[in-house]
């Protein structure tokens, strides 16, 4: 008799877990089957990618040259948007509350993902727990450039000038805790130096004050400066980045030119806002390196000074943790404060 009940519970326990299990694998093929339609059809009409900074900078032209080829590729118009404001913090507050559907990107910065964290203690949103990291798109150096009226021909020049006029020299920034901030900081607090920081709104405006002569110099993006040098209206003096930058083999970096071991790059990267459904951001990551490998776009992020990179999204988000890391440290040693 009890081998009877054992044989019926046997058969009672199996007859639970097998229906258990079919409603568990219809749960998953409905799940699927419901998200399938969302990345299938994606993208059904135009993707934002918001530029957080002014028309005409860096992050606009990369943005741009981006854009205009996932437009070709997705087969639905990719526009960029410059929301600028809060050093870049703005725009990508906007995009971190956004729906989590793949139309709304934004091409992030270090200013944006790497040190806003530790300079503004209300941040309203977090680099990472906030956004889906897609791509890093590349890095480049910063150019450490000058007006031609500044009595200075190279780095180790201009370390002797300011120390001679401690606090006389401005150099201008793209606003606190921007690439181009932190690396004049950088440079300040390994020199000993002391320099007046000038914020802007932008690399345009910026740059066009420093070329006009009301600033002494600046700590800028190549894409930014390369104009002006070649015109003659700035002075290349070196560049931020540990090597020296394909499209400029014979401008020393600041380390070589004086300060040991001082390194600083800008970088940037396409972020989605958090919970963006993975299949449309290995799709958005497959669309991007594509983009970045063709020749006429990786030619001019070259002439740029820009190294590509395309990593994947987990290699990114990895990336993004240890240069929130890295810039903490030197927030604090630099005491730097919003604006």
């Amino acid at each position: 008799m009890s081998a009877c009940k054992s044989a019926f519970t046997l058969r009672r326990e199996l007859g639970m877990f097998l229906a258990g299990l079919a409603c568990t694998l219809a749960t998953v093929g409905l799940a699927q089957a419901q998200a399938q339609p969302q990345t299938q059809v994606w993208p059904a009409h135009p993707v934002k990618l918001i530029s957080p900074w002014p028309a005409g900078g860096s992050n606009d032209t990369f943005s741009r040259l981006i854009a205009t080829r996932l437009t070709t590729t997705l087969g639905q118009p990719v526009i960029v948007e410059n929301r600028p404001g809060a050093s870049g913090t703005l725009g990508v507050s906007q995009v971190a509350r956004s729906p989590a559907d793949g139309y709304t990107l934004v091409m992030g910065s270090s200013p944006t993902h790497a040190t806003a964290l530790s300079i503004y203690p209300q941040l309203s949103y977090h680099p990472l727990k906030d956004f889906a990291p897609v791509t890093l798109v590349g890095s480049s150096a910063n150019g450490l450039v000058v007006h031609p009226s500044v009595p200075a021909n190279s780095v180790a020049e201009l370390i002797a000038l300011a120390k001679a006029r401690p606090g006389k020299l401005s150099y201008a920034s793209t606003g606190s805790g921007s690439s181009q901030h932190l690396s004049a900081e950088l440079f300040k607090v390994m020199t000993g130096v002391d320099m007046l920081h000038v914020p802007y709104k932008g690399a345009a405006p910026a740059v066009s004050d420093i070329v006009a002569g009301h600033v002494n110099l600046g700590f800028h993006n190549l894409v930014d400066v390369l104009p002006h040098v070649k015109a003659g209206t700035l002075r290349l003096l070196a560049v931020t980045s540990a090597q020296r930058t394909k499209a400029l083999p014979d401008t020393p970096t600041i380390a070589e030119a004086g300060v040991p071991g001082y390194m600083a790059e800008v970088w940037f990267g396409v972020f989605a806002p958090a919970k963006t459904p993975r299949p449309l951001i290995d799709r958005l990551h497959r669309e991007i390196s594509a983009a970045l490998a063709e020749p006429e776009i990786r030619a001019r992020f070259d002439a740029s000074g820009m190294d590509v990179v395309g990593s994947g999204p987990d290699a990114f988000a990895r990336y993004v943790q240890e240069e929130i890391t890295k810039w903490s440290d030197i927030v604090r040693r630099a005491d730097v404060k919003p604006n």
